[in-house]
């Protein structure tokens, strides 16, 4: 059994859909940003899989940006959940009218 581009669209969709289903679903910010980085990742898959049926380097030139823009928001985003769970602990995401101050 050869693993085609098939196979890897398939596991990028599956991860994509099991990521926005915890985005959708989860209020917990720190489980949300994990939502996203497995989102994020599912596209990373679908662009070498599409660069390497291709071949082409875009899709790994692609993966480099996408890996820039989400080391980014990881750090925004963990500085606002630090923020938030500073002065709550039990925080979700409907809290962030508390940084308002």
């Amino acid at each position: 059994m050869e693993l085609t581009t098939t196979w890897y669209l398939v596991l990028s969709v599956l991860m994509f859909s099991i990521g926005a289903v915890g985005l959708l679903v989860r209020r917990n910010p720190l489980v949300m940003f994990m939502c996203v980085e497995l989102m994020l990742n599912a596209v990373n898959i679908s662009f070498v899989a599409f660069g390497a049926d291709l071949n082409d380097v875009g899709g790994q030139i692609s993966v480099f940006f996408v890996l820039v823009v989400a080391a980014v928001e990881v750090v925004v985003g963990l500085a606002l959940v630090v923020a938030i769970t500073r002065r709550r602990s039990d925080a979700n995401a409907d809290d962030i009218s508390v940084l308002r101050g």
